[in-house]
């Protein structure tokens, strides 16, 4: 092995403190997101904001009639999860985006969110961690949302 490589190698290794695992190299950077992606991405982070701040009006323009809602709970309609939001009987109170992806295929975009959710449900707050998808369609030139499914994290 050559020298230069093998130097910072072990380096490395001898300042591990001892009984640690070995140190993963650095992941490469990340591919930016396309134009196209990091609209998807900013609408997301948008709607996360409105439902925090119990805004059904821009939300009512951005979910499509036909948009279904997945919660731990069970599904709803457009309607019933804006009356969930305007009542305030769920309470998007904090959302930690943790981590995001989008992938555009033709006019759909898919967003994948790792989040750290706090909510106030039937007056209780509770903190979960998720994966949340979203679907979005492109419409008129514009995109909606057409579905919002909550899959809970396990926690250790």
């Amino acid at each position: 092995m050559n020298a230069m490589v093998l130097l910072p190698w072990l380096l490395l290794t001898a300042l591990q403190a001892p009984g640690a695992p070995p140190q993963a190299p650095p992941a490469p950077p990340a591919t930016p997101p396309t134009k196209a992606e990091q609209e998807i991405i900013s609408l997301s982070k948008q709607k996360w904001d409105w439902m925090s701040e119990r805004k059904v009006e821009p939300l009512t323009d951005l979910f499509h009639e036909d948009a279904v809602f997945v919660h731990m709970g069970g599904t709803m309609s457009k309607s019933r999860e804006l009356d969930v939001i305007k009542s305030g009987a769920i309470h998007y109170k904090k959302v930690d985006i943790q981590d995001v992806s989008v992938k555009i295929i033709g006019t759909t975009a898919i967003l994948l969110n790792r989040i750290q959710l706090v909510a106030v449900v039937g007056g209780n707050e509770v903190t979960n961690p998720f994966v949340v998808t979203e679907v979005y369609a492109q419409q008129g030139g514009a995109w909606k949302l057409g579905s919002l499914s909550f899959t809970r994290l396990m926690t250790r």
